[in-house]
């Protein structure tokens, strides 16, 4: 069987919004680049125009400020506005001294609320430079640029924590779908914390589910390395900043697998196919592909992207139905049609957030 419906690519608006904050990150990062090695005259003038353009530019390049460890460059830029030259001409310049004045007043800010925003705690073995969380809610995707260029993209209804110091690399994933591309560092491995295990990479791109009873892993490029968390000392910090030893669990490109959260059931890595890997990762272009599982399957996957409950009547016929095709996550009213065009299914909604689906006959 096979019945392809495509639904409602994402907008060129939202392709472009998305450009625009990718640009904005972008040219943050480079200010404060050059920043670290001291601006010039002209590089002076060029970052007053950015800021005074939009107050987003001010906002992204304190995000990135923070993240790198570079707040106290930052004070530099009260140089950037001269205040015997606003004076002399305000006209020409007022949008530079409100710049300055958002400024000034971001910085404080931020130095006062620094403990709450990124705590910087000082120990005998490392300094934490970055503490965040990031979650989605049902529905929605989003993508986090990390400070040493790594990139995390949650799934719907997702929540991570990730810590930076300058040994190690955390990312603990308590709930959801993660796909991380991992930006390379053999001195500082990027550790993945789910369910008991310890998932590392010094450079990869890998995929991670927490289901009901599994954590499904799949690796897009590199290799990976697998280990039981280590509970006993420190709460198995030691352990995660060190590499894991070569002889632990690895995972390869184009191979999965499905560690089990009981520690009862054995865990085998396997090969996967070039189409599954696709259909597996297809919510990341906001697409979920199905390639024959049963009707149950189909809907279960399905209702992650929504808070609609899907409930199956009590019918052999519906049991039966095995779907195929390429549906928009949350397009509740496409897949509906669909069901009632190729595969013979009607549906009643019994409430706002209840729909019943029966086998037409």
């Amino acid at each position: 069987m096979s019945n392809i419906h495509q639904i409602n690519q994402k907008s060129t608006e939202q392709q472009s919004a998305e450009q625009l904050e990718e640009k904005r990150l972008d040219d943050a990062s480079d200010w404060i680049a050059k920043l670290d090695r001291g601006l010039t005259k002209l590089e002076k003038k060029r970052l007053a125009k950015w800021l005074s353009t939009d107050i987003l530019n001010i906002e992204v390049l304190f995000e990135v400020a923070q993240m790198w460890d570079k707040m106290d460059h930052l004070s530099r830029l009260s140089d950037i506005f001269p205040q015997a030259n606003v004076k002399k001409k305000r006209t020409r310049n007022s949008i530079a001294a409100i710049a300055a004045s958002c400024i000034l007043a971001v910085t404080f800010m931020f130095y006062q609320s620094a403990n709450k925003l990124l705590p910087f705690v000082q120990s005998t073995s490392s300094i934490v430079a970055m503490q965040a969380s990031y979650q989605t809610n049902i529905g929605e995707s989003n993508t986090i640029n990390l400070p040493d260029n790594s990139k995390i993209v949650l799934n719907t209804n997702s929540f991570v924590q990730v810590k930076y110091s300058q040994n190690s690399r955390i990312i603990e994933l308590l709930r959801g779908e993660i796909h991380i591309d991992v930006a390379h560092d053999t001195a500082r491995p990027l550790s993945v914390i789910v369910a008991g295990k310890v998932i590392q990479a010094v450079g990869t791109a890998f995929n991670v589910e927490v289901r009901n009873d599994l954590v499904e892993l799949i690796v897009t490029d590199g290799k990976v390395l697998v280990a039981q968390k280590d509970n006993t000392r420190d709460d198995g910090i030691e352990q995660i900043t060190k590499r894991l030893p070569q002889n632990s669990m690895a995972i390869s490109k184009g191979e999965k697998v499905d560690l089990d959260m009981s520690g009862k059931k054995q865990e085998k890595v396997r090969k996967v196919d070039p189409i599954e890997m696709a259909a597996n990762l297809s919510w990341r272009q906001g697409n979920l592909i199905f390639r024959g599982e049963s009707l149950a399957e189909t809907m279960a996957e399905i209702s992650r992207y929504t808070d609609i409950k899907f409930e199956l009547a009590d019918d052999k016929e519906l049991q039966k139905v095995q779907v195929a095709g390429v549906f928009k996550t949350g397009d509740v009213s496409g897949l509906l049609d669909v069901l009632t065009r190729n595969f013979n299914i009607s549906y009643q909604k019994v409430g706002p957030h209840k729909i019943v689906l029966n086998y037409a006959g």
